[in-house]
Formats: C-alpha cells, sequence, structure tokens
C-alpha cells in the first residue's frame, strides 16, 4: 500500500488552497493512506483546517519557532524525517513547494517528479514539458521513494467533511543555521490571490500603460477578481511581475478567466489552460486567444470593458 505524506501550504494561519489539490492527486493513487504535514510555530488552527479534508487519515503537526516562517533550508530535514516510512511525498508546485521540494527530493539522493498533472499509478505519472506542447510519462523505479510537487492547477480541490484525527509529532533533526528569516514583503492589493482566485481578468500590452490598467482593476473589482496580466505587458512596466500570468509567471485554473488585449501567445496560454470558462476581448479576430476561449468579443477593449462592467452593474 502506497502511503503519502502531503506538505501542507499555509500563510497567515489559513490553509494554502493548493493542500487540498495535492491530496486530491494523492488520492488518485489507488488505496493510497493520505496523511497531511503541518509544519507551524502553532499549528493548532492549521490541524483542525487540514483536518477536514476528505480523504486525509491522519494529520501530522509539527510545532516549532524555527518552523514559524516556510523556510526551506529549515524545513526540508525534518520533511525528511518525518517522511522516512512513507512511499511518497507530495508538495504542491507553487513558488513554496518549487522552493522546498528539491531539497527534499536531495535529502533522500532520489529524482524529483516535478508538476504532476495526472496519475496513472503509484510510480507513474503525466507532467506537461515545451510549455505544455506535450506530455510527458514519467515511471519511477517501485524500490524508490516518490517525491513529486502537483501541478494545482490540474486538480480539483479534495472537498471538506472529514474529521481525520490530530497528532502532535517532535522531530530530534539539526537544522541549520547558515539560513535565516530576515523579512517579508508583499504588495496587499486588497484582492483575491492570483493563484488560487476562482475569476481572474488580465490585461496585455494591448492597454497601452500602466495608468490604461485601471479599467481591469475596475472590472475585476465588479467581478470579486483578481489582476493578472501577460508578460508583454509586465515588460513593458505596466504592471509588476507578481502578476504575470503564463509560462514564466504563475499557472492557474480559475472558473473564469477574462484575458483583455491579450494576443494568446503559446507561453500564456499554458498558464490558463486549466481554466474552466475563458472570456477574450481583443480587436484583431485572428488572435490566438479566439482558438481556446469560450467566448470571445471582437472590437475595441477601451469601448467593451466599459460597457461590459456597465451591464454587470445593471
Amino acid at each position: 500500500m502506497s502511503t503519502i505524506l502531503v506538505i501542507a501550504e499555509h500563510l497567515g494561519g489559513k490553509l494554502n488552497p493548493s493542500t487540498a489539490k495535492c491530496v486530491s492527486c494523492a488520492a488518485s493513487i489507488t488505496g493510497a493512506a493520505i496523511d497531511v504535514a503541518i509544519f507551524a510555530a502553532d499549528g493548532a488552527a492549521l490541524s483542525q483546517e487540514a483536518a477536514a479534508i476528505s480523504g486525509v487519515r491522519t494529520v501530522l503537526r509539527i510545532d516549532s519557532p524555527a518552523n514559524a516562517e516556510p523556510i526551506a533550508a529549515v524545513l526540508a530535514p525534518q520533511i525528511a524525517k518525518l517522511a522516512a516510512n512513507y512511499s511518497h511525498v507530495f508538495g504542491p508546485s507553487t513558488t513554496y513547494g518549487k522552493d522546498l521540494m528539491p531539497r527534499v527530493a536531495g535529502l533522500f539522493g532520489v529524482n524529483q517528479v516535478s508538476d504532476v498533472m495526472a496519475v496513472e499509478g503509484p510510480h507513474r505519472f503525466k507532467r506537461p514539458i515545451y510549455a505544455g506542447n506535450a506530455i510527458l510519462t514519467v515511471d519511477v523505479p517501485e524500490d524508490t521513494k516518490v517525491v513529486a510537487t502537483v501541478r494545482v492547477a490540474s486538480f480539483e480541490a479534495a472537498a471538506p467533511g472529514g474529521n481525520a484525527p490530530v497528532e502532535t509529532v517532535t522531530l530530534d533533526v539539526p537544522l541549520p543555521t547558515h539560513t535565516r528569516f530576515v523579512d517579508r514583503s508583499a504588495a496587499k492589493p486588497g484582492r483575491p490571490d492570483l493563484q488560487t482566485a476562482r475569476r481572474v481578468v488580465s490585461g496585455g500590452r494591448a492597454l497601452g500603460s500602466g495608468e490604461n490598467f485601471k479599467i481591469i482593476y475596475s472590472l475585476a473589482d465588479r467581478l470579486g477578481a483578481a489582476v493578472g496580466a501577460s508578460r508583454a505587458a509586465v515588460d513593458a512596466g505596466y504592471v509588476p511581475n507578481d502578476m504575470q500570468v503564463g509560462q514564466t509567471g504563475k499557472i492557474i485554473a480559475p472558473e473564469l478567466y477574462v484575458a483583455v488585449g491579450i494576443s494568446g501567445a503559446i507561453q500564456h496560454m499554458t498558464g490558463i489552460k486549466d481554466a474552466r470558462t475563458i472570456v477574450a476581448i481583443n480587436k484583431d479576430s485572428e488572435a490566438p486567444i479566439f482558438e481556446v476561449a469560450d467566448f470571445g468579443l471582437v472590437g475595441d477593449l477601451f469601448t467593451i470593458v466599459p460597457e461590459l462592467e456597465k451591464q454587470l452593474g445593471a
């Protein structure tokens, strides 16, 4: 039987939805026993939140002042100790997971399986390559521990309704002192997080300036959506790079994605291909974005977007 340890991601006292999506991925392995590990300074509330995820067998709570901040160099040796008797270790393919999981794989001396988008068996997985233009099947030797990051855009979050027991674990592991937390600097947009939002409105280079992005912000506020941007808009300096959606930005899977003035380069499409509904607004009827859009509006975005917002208000 496969025993899978899911490493929870959290911030500000709340679990990131990526945790429940990792549980969904793990549950794709028939008969798997799934435990969730919470590393925090005080993981009481987080553990209860994780315990409510369907499919979780046990929540392992590892409290330590050293775990107050998610520092990969500090967490990795603790995870390696905790996961010694597990067959699989899963983490999200987010900034957090991409920083942490390679260290865990290195401590076990195994190759990491990255961006798992589908599970075909305990040791066989699918992942995208070449900006999503091809799908690679990865076979891991059966006598090898599997350390993987899960492409959270490819999985629905496991439903609530579970009632797993919480077990407090103490780990006696030497922790490195060469890496320490200094400060956290993050924008506070007052909008949903781009990677986990159910609705996203993105703008492209056709906006023409950062000032013109105000119509994107206005539409997003009307929809209760997060705001993203194409790489072209970011490179032009209209918005900061933490808003970039695409192969070299954030991979997202919202229920609704509205692309405004975005042509649809393959690098951008890689980041949104798992969106449930795509709406495109562009004056170029031949723009590649229309090939994947569920709904398309051809015309001047500076006319269409205000009118769309007006209709939403009505």
